[in-house]
């Protein structure tokens, strides 16, 4: 079997579906879909930043954004990669896309919480026109449950660069609005700050009001 295919059907066994079982797997989704809306609008957000700055200027979105899901009633929990043990996938492939990775480290949290989490959040800052190492070898990690996550879910993407030009955004949105489509997920907003390089530049911007307001009403 080739990769295109072994891909194609692990996509299909994520989706519970199968040439004879269409109806259970739209109804996996429907139910899923059904856990999402009845906790009378509060949801379990994982948040996964990437900075290795502690004070940088993706974390002070981070917190901001926080802060306003708590206040909405929301359960926060947050993965700071770039603090954590994650060794990189080596596409050894002994999860099979859905069971026990041969690594046992820090993402053991990460495969903990985002398989109920009805929200994902990406914190990143931009580099060299990506999203952060340390949150990729999360989000290749991934693999190893990609069976459990293919499932409705929101998403949100917080991003700090230093340069202004819109474009040179593109990459990182790119990559989350493809990881998206591929998982099933649906975007629930977007704060992606340019210009801001020292540390705490974001402080004199909007953008934190920002990420606090996106917090409130996700």
């Amino acid at each position: 079997m080739n990769r295109r295919d072994f891909i194609r059907d692990m996509a299909i066994a994520a989706a519970g579906i199968s040439a004879a079982g269409l109806l259970g797997g739209a109804a996996t989704a429907e139910a899923a879909t059904g856990k999402m809306q009845g906790r009378k609008g509060k949801m379990k957000i994982l948040v996964l930043t990437g900075s290795p700055r502690r004070n940088g200027n993706s974390a002070t979105l981070t917190e901001h954004f926080i802060k306003g899901a708590k206040e909405a009633g929301h359960s926060v929990e947050r993965f700071d990669a770039a603090f954590k043990k994650v060794h990189p996938c080596i596409a050894c492939n002994s999860c099979g896309m859905d069971g026990p990775c041969v690594f046992k480290d820090d993402f053991e949290f990460v495969r903990k919480h985002i398989i109920d989490a009805d929200c994902v959040v990406f914190a990143t800052p931009m580099y060299y026109f990506g999203i952060s190492s340390q949150l990729k070898a999360v989000i290749d990690r991934f693999y190893a449950i990609n069976g459990q996550i293919h499932v409705p879910k929101k998403a949100v993407l917080l991003m700090t660069y230093a340069n202004s030009a819109a474009s040179e955004a593109v990459p990182i949105k790119s990559h989350y609005e493809v990881l998206l489509r591929y998982l099933g997920w649906t975007d629930a907003g977007q704060v992606i700050a340019p210009g801001v390089w020292p540390v705490g530049a974001v402080n004199r911007t909007e953008y934190p009001e920002r990420a606090y307001q996106l917090g409130k009403r996700i």
